[in-house]
Order: structure tokens, then sequence, then C-alpha cells
């Protein structure tokens, strides 16, 4: 499997070439997987990645002839910078001490367990009377 680098110094005709051989590899090992004799599946891939690299450095060469300007490889473009970890985001957080009066645990009970094992409910009164309708008439 060639590297990018090296299909690059290769001249028109011979990635022309490459790419007919690549392709009809390609073809031969589909049929070799539709018949069960393909022993290594990862080859497919492999085949499609350099028919891809090849398509690549011809499209390269392309644009390149079209702008006036030498093919080659294309400019890196300069890395993002780092993502800022939740560490330094919580920072910004203000935080309460455990055994702080602040945070009080008044959750209203709507179940309460008796002694038997059974569960009765709460006396809460309704936030609106069921028959509310029927009252305003």
């Amino acid at each position: 499997m060639p590297t990018a680098t090296e299909l690059r110094e290769l001249d028109e005709d011979e990635l022309e070439t490459r790419l007919a051989e690549y392709r009809r590899e390609l073809l031969n090992l589909r049929f070799q997987l539709a018949t069960g004799q393909l022993d290594n599946i990862s080859r497919i891939s492999e085949v499609k990645k350099d028919v891809a690299r090849v398509l690549t450095i011809l499209r390269d060469r392309d644009i390149a002839e079209a702008e006036g300007r030498e093919a080659g490889p294309v400019p890196a473009v300069a890395p993002r910078p780092p993502r800022r970890r939740r560490a330094e985001v919580t920072d910004q957080v203000a935080e309460v001490p455990v055994g702080s009066d602040e945070i009080e645990d008044e959750v209203p009970v709507a179940e309460e367990a008796t002694g038997d094992g059974a569960v009765a409910e709460a006396e809460a009164e309704p936030t609106a009377p069921a028959d509310a309708d029927e009252e305003e008439v």
C-alpha cells in the first residue's frame, strides 16, 4: 500500500495505470467475496483507500493546473486550540459546602409508609378542585 507522498512522485500516466490496477483488483476482490473465496476481507477497504488516494492526487493536479500553480501537497491548516476541560469550567460555579444550612431537604411526601407494609396517601390538598367547572355555574 503506497503512501500519498510516494504516489505524488509518480507522473500522471503511472497514476492512471495504478488506478486501473487498483480498480481491477477491487473488482476481483468483490467477486471473491461473493463466491466465498476471500480470506482477507480488510483488503477490500485497503484497495478502496488506494483508489481514493490516486483519485485525490489526480484531482489535485487538475486543480493546480487550472490555477496555474505547481501541484503538491495541500498546505496544512493551523490546528484549532484545544477545548477547555470540565475542571476549568467548574471553577466558575459557586460551590456550597457539604455541611452548610443553605440546602434544606424539604421534599413534600405524597405517600407515607404504614407499619403493616401498606402505603397510605398523605393528606395533601389538590391544587385545583376537580369540580371547579360545575361550581361556577
